[in-house]
């Protein structure tokens, strides 16, 4: 009861200040907005309709506020009756959350930071990351950085598959350097972690996204720790201390940045395509091209849209360049090869690629596994404008396919 007292106090102070009404207030427009009674959640659906009904909500006991990912053209029409079509129609978009929880703070930061990493691997400069106020951080990716469509399908629909899927994707991409790290922790600060078996079994976990799905709002208070989810930069994660999230201490800062659009395409279509190999992986008895394909690697015989993109690109570089890599990969060429190969190419694109970038993407190419390019009933080549298909294209699912077709006939 005396923590309760003392968390209703805190929270009738901090929440009179204005600037924290107005963060609050200006991140949850649109969204589905939920005020926190210690322990109970008020009734859904509700949103913010002003300011000043946050202060109106703690002086009725509220002590945190939720709110969703998705994005909603009005809130207040939602209910837990309507069809999944109900609610594509009432769904605007969708932000990307990433929603880090551990054990341990110190492990957090690390996920967070590697997180981060791998945005930014993806060409990604635009993102929010704000401490939980617990012992983790949420991560965020606003909407207009996604494409609004993909693969024929509408974006703001494929909620919670499509966020879900890139969740796992990050994840399983941090894994080993995760793994890594907080080992590397445990070895430094022995009395630290007490009950330290394996790295996996205290790993960060990065809380799955359902549909209607809520979290901390920025600025909202903790329940458990009375602390603020406060916003932070990129560089004050690593030495990021609790004490600093301090109500009394608050500084606003902007959870939600100016994304660039479709920014977020090929973090997207990176974590479609490792989850559709991944699927593809678990059927039985299944043998994959890329197992048996045996050809004279001197002269390799390209299908259109492969030779189209070794023309050089005005525009999809990024995309040609993940369809590039896996083709000559599913060939069996060396990465040196590979490399030359794409030195060459980016050299007449209109604009060519930062050679870090490609860098970066031939390093991580060279840790995974091998993977089919995209199948040609993808929309990838007609995208980027190299889809001309002559007549085996007809005969043919996989750029690799008429490769490997072309090469038998020939010999």
């Amino acid at each position: 009861m005396e923590k309760e007292k003392r968390v209703k106090k805190i929270a009738r102070t901090y929440y009179s200040r204005k600037d924290v009404q107005e963060a609050i207030f200006k991140f949850c427009q649109k969204r589905e907005t939920i005020p926190r009674y210690i322990e109970n959640f008020g009734k859904r659906p509700d949103t913010l309709q002003y300011p000043s009904d946050i202060a109106q909500q703690v002086k009725k006991g509220a002590t945190s506020f939720h709110c969703s990912e998705e994005i909603w053209s009005n809130p207040l029409e939602l209910s837990t009756d309507l069809k999944e079509e109900d609610l594509n129609n009432l769904r605007d978009g969708w932000d990307l959350l990433i929603d880090i929880d551990s054990k341990y703070l110190d492990y957090s930061k690390i996920a967070c930071s590697l997180i981060i990493e791998a945005l930014k691997f993806h060409g990604i400069k635009n993102f929010g990351a704000k401490f939980s106020g617990g012992k983790g951080f949420h991560i965020i990716v606003p909407w207009k950085a996604f494409p609004s469509s993909l693969t024929e399908e509408k974006t703001k629909d494929m909620f919670p598959e499509w966020p879900r899927i890139i969740s796992i994707y990050l994840t399983e991409m941090i894994k080993s350097k995760l793994i890594e790290e907080i080992t590397a922790l445990s070895g430094e600060r022995k009395n630290y972690i007490k009950d330290f078996e394996a790295p996996k079994e205290v790993a960060p976990d990065i809380i799955l996204v359902s549909s209607r799905h809520l979290f901390r709002a920025p600025y909202s208070l903790h329940e458990k720790t009375c602390l603020a989810s406060i916003v932070l930069d990129e560089e004050e994660i690593e030495n990021f201390q609790p004490k600093l999230a301090d109500p009394l201490r608050v500084k606003i800062k902007n959870f939600y940045p100016e994304a660039e659009k479709e920014e977020a395409r090929e973090l997207l279509i990176s974590a479609l395509d490792w989850y559709e190999s991944r699927e593809k992986k678990k059927e039985p008895d299944k043998k994959r091209v890329y197992e048996e394909i045996k050809i004279d690697k001197s002269k390799i015989i390209m299908p259109p849209c492969i030779s189209n993109i070794l023309k050089g690109l005005k525009d999809g570089k990024k995309r040609a360049l993940f369809i590039l890599l896996n083709y000559f990969k599913s060939l069996g060429l060396n990465f040196d090869e590979i490399e030359n190969r794409i030195k060459e190419w980016n050299k007449k694109n209109e604009k060519p690629l930062r050679q870090g970038y490609i860098q970066s993407q031939i390093t991580w190419h060279k840790k995974q596994k091998k993977v089919l390019p995209p199948n040609c009933d993808k929309t990838y080549y007609k995208d980027i404008g190299v889809c001309e298909p002559d007549p085996l294209c007809e005969k043919i699912k996989n750029p690799v396919n008429y490769t490997v077709r072309k090469s038998r006939f020939k010999k």
